[in-house]
C-alpha cells in the first residue's frame, strides 16, 4: 500500500467492496488499509429511469475500513469541478461480496 502515500492530503475517489462512491481528501491510512477522509461525501448515482436527480451525501470526516476498500484513485478536480453530478446517471455497479 506504499502507493497510497503519494494520495496524503489529495483528493480521492474509493469504490467500496458494496458498491458505494465516496471522495474526499485523503488524511491517512494504515498496512490495513483502512483510509481516513475529510470532506467526504457519498455519490449516490442514480438509475436513468429514476425521477430522482444523483445526490452528493456529505458525510465530513469519514473512515472506511479496509476490508471494504476494492478501489482508490486521485481525482482530476479540473474535470471533477465541471461535471454536474446531479445529472449523472448510470446503472449501478453491484457489489463484490461473496454470499
Amino acid at each position: 500500500m506504499s502507493h497510497l502515500a503519494s494520495y496524503i492530503e489529495k483528493k480521492v475517489v474509493i469504490l467500496t467492496v458494496d458498491s458505494r462512491m465516496l471522495v474526499g481528501k485523503l488524511e491517512s491510512f494504515d498496512n490495513s488499509t483502512n483510509l481516513v477522509l475529510s470532506g467526504a461525501v457519498e455519490r449516490v448515482i442514480r438509475a436513468h429511469d429514476d425521477a430522482e436527480d444523483s445526490e452528493q451525501v456529505p458525510l465530513g470526516l469519514y473512515i472506511v475500513r479496509g476490508d471494504n476498500v476494492c478501489v482508490v484513485g486521485l481525482v482530476d478536480e479540473k474535470i471533477e469541478n465541471d461535471i454536474d453530478w446531479s445529472k449523472v446517471r448510470g446503472n449501478p455497479i453491484g457489489t463484490t461480496k461473496h454470499i
